[in-house]
């Protein structure tokens, strides 16, 4: 099973795609879209489509997870990525994938075994988990690979449910 995982934001969304082979998990790939912000604000989800629907149809993963938008004392950053969070949600549903959505709390839940983990725990688990030489650069593909992750488990203990 193969998922792609995506942490959006308007200026920068991660993404991160991990498989499962059964006998542990692999990231196939992980990155950032980022969107200049001196262009007009249409433009750059326009930007974010696109490269979401490249990387999409590219590796063709068979689900995908969004993080779930949090409360924000900034209304404008909570709007904008509200809006980059709509951009991953069509651009994955025009792929006809299903789609899992998951606070930062169950994918902190998921990927350390503790809600109240701090990014740090997370990021160093997320490479633990993945086997890499080093933690995932930068912060949004950590976060983006740290969702596919949950939304695997998820599926494995949905899996287990019905058998």
């Amino acid at each position: 099973m193969m998922v792609v995982g995506i942490d959006p934001g308007t200026a920068t969304t991660g993404y991160g795609i991990v498989e499962d082979k059964g006998y542990g998990l692999e990231a196939i790939t992980y990155g950032v879209v980022t969107t200049a912000p001196s262009l007009p604000l249409e433009q750059r989800l326009a930007q974010l489509f696109d490269a979401l629907s490249v990387l999409i149809q590219r590796f063709k993963p068979e689900s995908a997870a969004v993080e779930q938008l949090f409360f924000q004392r900034n209304v404008r950053t909570a709007i904008a990525v509200g809006q980059a969070r709509g951009v991953a949600l069509l651009a994955l549903a025009k792929a006809g994938l299903s789609v899992g959505e998951y606070s930062p709390l169950e994918v902190k839940q998921a990927v350390t075994g503790y809600g109240g983990a701090d990014k740090n725990q997370v990021q160093h688990m997320v490479r633990l988990l993945l086997n890499l030489p080093a933690v995932p650069q930068p912060d949004d593909a950590a976060d983006a690979l740290a969702v596919a992750i949950c939304h695997l488990h998820h599926l494995r203990t949905a899996q287990q449910w019905t058998t």
